[in-house]
């Protein structure tokens, strides 16, 4: 019976379908597939050539040795070394294989506030004592009062921003430009920022 019943399932087996294995992709792994199918390019039309991440700009993914490394181990395009103890440098943090075939232009280099402050022209009042809110808002800091009687440049502790008295101008402006730290007057540097806080006596009128 068993004999029997083993011979009528081999006669209605259904025939077996020969699975041929081809690579879809020139980089890909084979799978059976029952149709022939022809080859892709691995690359569109867009990656063709090798570019940078700035797409846009068409630019080759190529960088030069000596730019790459210099970019790699300054700190900041303005400045050179660690400006903090609890700094670390930027040489060891952009190491090992994360940073191992990376376009060192296309990281983010953001310029060093401690540089940027200095380009800041001073704030002149007629007051001796001047108050500092970082302009006020959530991007500001708790108010402060610089006293302003000595004839130097007081900045603020918080935002560094800095003042001095107008009765001292005369004195300031004989000194030079490398002892004051601050330039007197807008030179017109694209680091500085409009005065948002005006030193003035109106109410809210710093805001």
């Amino acid at each position: 019976m068993f004999a029997r019943t083993l011979r009528a399932s081999r006669a209605f087996r259904t025939p077996a379908v020969r699975y041929v294995s081809n690579t879809t992709t020139s980089q890909q792994v084979p799978a059976n597939d029952p149709v022939e199918r022809a080859a892709k390019p691995n690359v569109s039309e867009t990656n063709a050539l090798e570019t940078s991440s700035e797409g846009s700009f068409d630019k080759v993914l190529q960088e030069d040795v000596a730019d790459g490394e210099r970019m790699r181990t300054q700190q900041a395009p303005n400045y050179k070394g660690i400006w903090s103890r609890s700094q670390q440098p930027r040489e060891v943090a952009m190491s090992g294989p994360r940073f191992e075939q990376s376009i060192m232009e296309d990281q983010p280099r953001p310029y060093a506030a401690i540089e940027l402050i200095h380009k800041q022209p001073v704030r002149w009042t007629h007051d001796r004592i001047v108050s500092c809110d970082g302009g006020g808002g959530p991007l500001g800091h708790p108010r402060i009062f610089i006293n302003v009687d000595k004839p130097q440049i007081c900045w603020c502790t918080y935002c560094g921003l800095p003042f001095a008295h107008e009765h001292h101008r005369k004195h300031l402006q004989s000194l030079p430009a490398e002892e004051l730290g601050f330039p007197l007057e807008p030179t017109g540097n694209v680091a500085e920022v409009g005065e948002s806080q005006r030193v003035t006596d109106e109410p809210l009128g710093q805001r």
